[in-house]
């Protein structure tokens, strides 16, 4: 036998090689399959019967096929995790993690599905024929600028909820993260002068977020520093969230903006150095949620800082988007909501945060995702905020 070159890479006895192998997912049935009865009921010819009746209701389609606890999650491989521009095969690994926390998390049955194409009509067009399969589509490790222009598109032509869960996942568990750490300290969500440290999908989330629940001065800074409306390399994207922030016109560094912020928001995958958030203000928040490698290690972090939080799940106060999408998703299929709102994104944050509002301590700010309060809690408010949005399908309203 070959000794394989010393270069070779083996996974044999990696255990996280082993948890993976022939992948995370299989399916399995609802129904019984084990005589001729069976198979006429769930298969032909009793099947041609349901067949016809969604044909001439297709709203039927909601209580007779998965459609209506069913998610695509979708991928074009091109921004995943802190792994950057892998491609749709390298990327599957994580879409069947994300199908995963779908049905341990919310009972939701997901669907990984990576494309081997980066044109935005491409994109859509495939997930518009997609569509009739899903009651929902999960955008996930889609590049900026484009992911703003396929989630834009896709909600413009389809009647089912869509959703980047880079952007507003990750947005709603800040958000709910950042309220239960003001009420900790007593301080007022208007009064906090925020920094977010990167100006992609996820920055320019926090930062809409941020704004509409009336967070104070926020500024973002991206690699070539601070946004404000006189620079002239902006892309579109940043121009707009730069109109709306910075009221104070600040300029220069990621460094020269965090002197005296109350909140450092970390979604950039840079690094951050000491020198920079020691002048930060009494009693800050440090929210460095870059991952695998937090911008500031909380160990230094926790020097200067009242609250700190990463995005890891080894150190307190995980803000990681598997707290809200579950949730989110069950509300929005059991409401069979139409599209999610920024009115049910802001309710999923406030629900978030809630579940842990009469147990804040300054090393849980956030409940943890094994906590059985959240994705029920979530999927409440948010299904009662499409229903109040009047975003709901008639067959959901007269229910």
């Amino acid at each position: 036998m070959t000794t394989p070159p010393a270069s070779t890479p083996t996974y044999h006895d990696d255990a996280v090689f082993a948890a993976h192998r022939g992948g995370k997912m299989e399916i399995a049935a609802t129904v019984a399959l084990h005589d001729a009865h069976d198979l006429a009921t769930v298969y032909t010819p009793g099947v041609a019967r349901v067949c016809t009746a969604i044909a001439q209701n297709p709203d039927l389609a909601h209580d007779y096929t998965w459609a209506s606890k069913a998610v695509a999650v979708l991928t074009d491989g091109s921004a995943v995790l802190g792994l950057g521009d892998i491609g749709p095969r390298a990327s599957l690994p994580v879409m069947e993690g994300k199908a995963l926390l779908y049905k341990k998390f919310a009972g939701i049955d997901a669907v990984p599905l990576a494309l081997d194409c980066a044109d935005v009509d491409d994109i859509v067009e495939t997930i518009v024929r997609l569509a009739p399969s899903f009651g929902g589509v999960n955008l996930e490790d889609i590049a900026a600028p484009r992911c703003f222009e396929i989630e834009r598109k896709l909600t413009e032509r389809l009647d089912i909820p869509v959703f980047h869960d880079d952007q507003h996942g990750t947005a709603i568990v800040t958000l709910a993260a950042l309220r239960n750490a003001a009420r900790l300290t007593g301080r007022p969500l208007g009064e906090l002068r925020t920094v977010i440290s990167g100006a992609g999908a996820a920055g320019i989330a926090i930062a809409d977020m941020l704004r509409g629940a009336g967070v104070g001065d926020l500024v973002l800074a991206d690699r070539k520093g601070v946004l404000h409306t006189g620079r002239t390399d902006l892309t579109p994207s940043k121009r707009r969230i730069a109109q709306h922030t910075n009221t104070a016109g600040l300029t220069g560094s990621l460094e020269d903006a965090l002197a005296g912020a109350d909140v450092f928001i970390g979604v950039s995958g840079g690094t951050v150095s000491e020198r920079a958030v020691a002048p930060m203000g009494k009693g800050c928040f440090i929210f460095a949620m870059a991952n695998p490698t937090p911008e500031i290690h909380p160990d230094t972090a926790r020097k200067y800082a009242a609250v700190v939080a990463t995005g890891r799940s080894d150190f307190p106060h995980q803000i990681n988007n598997v707290l809200a999408f579950p949730g989110i998703f069950a509300g929005a299929l059991h409401a069979w909501a139409r599209k999610i709102t920024p009115r049910m994104k802001a309710a999923a944050a406030e629900a978030l945060a809630d579940v842990v509002a009469d147990e804040l301590r300054y090393d849980q700010i956030i409940p943890s995702p094994f906590d059985e309060r959240v994705a029920p809690s979530i999927a409440e408010a948010v299904a009662a905020a499409a229903r109040a949005e009047g975003v709901t399908g008639e067959q959901a309203r007269s229910c």
